[in-house]
């Protein structure tokens, strides 16, 4: 196809490979196209990520023994995803061979235009957060023809891949491309909405704060101490005052703060509703374990579909109730909150 004039933006690439898909019928189910990474056929077999990250990054997918076509076409779905696949947590010692991603618009240069919402952008920043991937991994979009065309190099920004291979129908295209790849998740870019959407951002967010990284997000101000002054920490950080154990003194400290003793505060509760009726403490337990929120204590009470979590302060039960918002077992999202304050008796 030949490109537009310059001066041409993002989203006017998009409807130009959206427009001429749909006018010559290029296309795959789902249709239209618009709004679209576009589907076609081209006998290649595509595995997908976690639709829209809400359960997670990865997924580790099974198929049944003796599985059919019908069931291996299943698995590539959102439905395939929830009866075939285990998650897989962040502490996986999980390595990317080869990142397959989709496109809108891609460029001999190895440039890439996605459908406009970030999802592959934030994925691989999530995986080289994760150290999943490296500069050595290379990354392959799958693309008909038409949808090569020019893209001018102004229009990409920090957070945009780039891709190393492009495959249609007829080429496979070396890009040679050697604009440096994200080094990791582009806080100012992520906004509220986004973190309540994406359970595992906030635990990503929750670690790299830690390490002391900035994660401020979109439209929020980093607060810097004035001079001469210092900054309190919250315990929910991850940090710890001075004077009180460190990592090697407990592991549950690391995860939720200064351990209770001697002046600390109260103890508190976070209530987590909606269990599924088949759920075990042990699927809780890993969910937890995922999100970076162990609690020092977990009161199961299945038959009544609830749970409660002991933190060692309000702080610690609040952001793990942010943390644990959208969180699902199974096909059911659970109900959290902050549950009453209770003295340990």
């Amino acid at each position: 196809m030949e490109p537009r004039a310059v001066g041409v933006s993002k989203q006017d690439i998009r409807e130009q490979i959206w427009d001429h898909m749909e006018s010559q019928n290029l296309a795959d189910f789902p249709r239209p196209v618009h709004h679209r990474i576009p589907n076609f056929k081209s006998n290649k077999t595509l595995l997908v990520p976690t639709p829209r990250l809400r359960t997670g990054l990865f997924n580790k997918i099974t198929p049944p023994p003796g599985a059919t076509k019908d069931i291996l076409r299943k698995c590539a779905t959102s439905q395939g995803v929830r009866n075939y696949s285990v998650p897989i947590g962040l502490d996986s010692r999980v390595l990317v061979d080869l990142v397959v991603v989709g496109s809108v618009a891609v460029s001999e240069k190895g440039w890439r235009i996605g459908k406009g919402e970030g999802y592959a952008d934030l994925e691989y920043a999530m995986m080289v957060s994760m150290g999943a991937v490296s500069t050595e991994t290379p990354v392959v979009t799958i693309v008909h023809d038409c949808q090569v065309v020019d893209i001018p190099e102004e229009l990409l920004e920090e957070h945009d891949i780039t891709v190393d291979y492009i495959l249609t129908p007829t080429r496979v295209i070396a890009t040679g491309c050697e604009r440096p790849q994200p080094m990791g998740i582009t806080w100012s870019k992520i906004s509220r909405e986004m973190m309540e959407k994406i359970p595992v951002l906030r635990s990503l967010r929750a670690r790299e704060q830690q390490a002391g990284k900035d994660v401020t997000l979109q439209g929020e101000h980093q607060h810097l101490p004035e001079p001469g002054r210092q900054q309190a920490v919250p315990l929910s950080a991850g940090r710890r005052p001075p004077d009180t154990p460190g990592p090697e003194a407990s592991s549950m400290a690391a995860a939720c703060g200064s351990p209770p003793g001697e002046g600390a505060p109260l103890a508190a509760d976070a209530y987590v509703g909606n269990l599924p009726r088949d759920a075990r403490v042990s699927d809780l337990k890993r969910a937890l374990r995922e999100l970076g929120s162990v609690p020092l204590r977990l009161t199961w009470q299945g038959p009544r579909r609830r749970a409660f979590l002991r933190y060692p302060d309000s702080a610690a039960a609040q952001q793990a109730v942010s943390c644990l918002q959208g969180l699902r077992l199974g096909t059911d999202t659970l109900r959290v909150a902050l549950a009453r304050q209770q003295r340990d008796k």
